[in-house]
């Protein structure tokens, strides 16, 4: 550790640590996970599967059970992602109906 790096008081371990190390702390202690249906964690650029037919809201198009979903990205919503499907844009599917792949 540098002499410079700037110290901030830790209420929870009741120490003097560095702010890089409280900042890592914090940010680690954000980051949300994100499950499929049989509770596998899903990451950026997954490919998951449907686990069963969905009517698409809007697109009056149904997807059906097995389609295969590549590249999927997730948001801020822990049950929700975010994927591209050939003629629909902007397709968010709940986990609940995904199994990842």
């Amino acid at each position: 550790m540098a002499d410079d790096d700037e110290y901030i008081y830790d209420e929870v371990s009741g120490e003097w640590l560095p702010a890089s190390e409280i900042a890592a702390r914090n940010a680690a202690a954000n980051t949300i996970e994100v499950r499929d249906a049989s509770g596998a964690l899903l990451a950026d650029g997954d490919s998951v599967v449907l686990i069963k037919d969905l009517k698409v809201k809007g697109a009056g198009q149904t997807i059906k059970q097995g389609t295969l979903i590549k590249s999927i990205r997730l948001t801020d919503n822990p049950e929700e992602i975010d994927c591209k499907f050939d003629a629909i844009k902007g397709l968010v599917l709940r986990t609940e109906f995904v199994r990842k792949r």
